[in-house]
């Protein structure tokens, strides 16, 4: 059959990214603990495209990443896929980005009991033939937050709103950073911790809690970068703190980025 795809074009523009999006596959991720957690992840994964090729062979996108779908995954195994695709389809440059949601046990702080709460995470590569691989990863997880202009003008109570902290990094090579660390650091920058399942006794025990422990999101944002740089092995991270407002119509957020070292 005749191969459309490899025709010449003439119009002389390269393509800096072509590929495919909305990919939906199940992958492994390794815990702290040793095990693994099999997540569903939505991908993304595309090359660049000289200008003399009229288009890029798409079924090979999906035939590497089905290779690798129920198989264990970190920044060693995106190398490898990157550098199998640049191959493939002989690419100069390979991009794949993978988000998915992972799952930390939370313990409720009265009673002790254990649930799991959800963290959109990702992992994102970029490789150029002849260089490193640019990894970075990402997690996201909600804190509770209590103002403190509202607990101090108001006569009693004070309005409280679910946030999030929004965080990515890159590592030295071979360094592990695990998403239960980040969960146990960050899930404590906010006036108190989001915990899935509360009896009476831990609601009254959150509540307490988080009313003596008011802060504005720029409170939080500036505790996350410290808690960010006591963390071993990270060279550079963007942290971003987002308050759902309880009493206004629109949210209020703080970011910081910075190289570490």
């Amino acid at each position: 059959m005749r191969d459309v795809q490899n025709l010449i074009d003439e119009r002389g523009i390269a393509i800096q990214k072509v590929g495919v999006s909305d990919v939906y596959l199940p992958f492994l991720i390794k815990t702290k603990s040793g095990s693994w957690q099999t997540v569903l992840a939505e991908i993304e994964l595309m090359v660049d495209l000289p200008q003399e090729f009229k288009g890029t062979h798409m079924s090979r996108f999906i035939e590497v990443l089905s290779d690798w779908s129920q198989k264990p995954i970190s920044s060693n195994e995106i190398k490898l896929i990157l550098r199998d695709i640049m191959q493939r389809l002989n690419a100069q440059r390979a991009e794949m980005s993978m988000k998915f949601k992972y799952f930390v046990e939370r313990s409720a702080p009265v009673t002790g009991l254990k649930s799991l709460l959800d963290c959109d995470c990702s992992f994102s590569g970029i490789m150029e033939q002849g260089t490193e691989l640019d990894f970075m990863l990402g997690f996201t997880i909600p804190y509770t937050s209590v103002c403190p202009c509202s607990k101090e003008i108001a006569e009693y109570g004070a309005h409280n709103q679910r946030g999030v902290i929004k965080v990515k990094l890159r590592s030295e090579r071979d360094t592990i950073i695990w998403f239960e660390d980040l969960a146990d650091v960050l899930g404590n920058q906010g006036s108190c911790p989001v915990y899935p399942l509360l009896k009476r006794e831990d609601e009254k025990f959150v509540t307490e809690v988080a009313y003596e422990n008011p802060k504005f999101v720029e409170d939080i944002l500036r505790d996350a970068v410290i808690s960010m740089r006591e963390l071993t092995g990270i060279t550079w991270f963007e942290v971003e703190c987002k308050n759902y407002e309880s009493i206004h119509n629109h949210s209020a957020f703080a970011a910081h980025t910075e190289t570490v070292g």
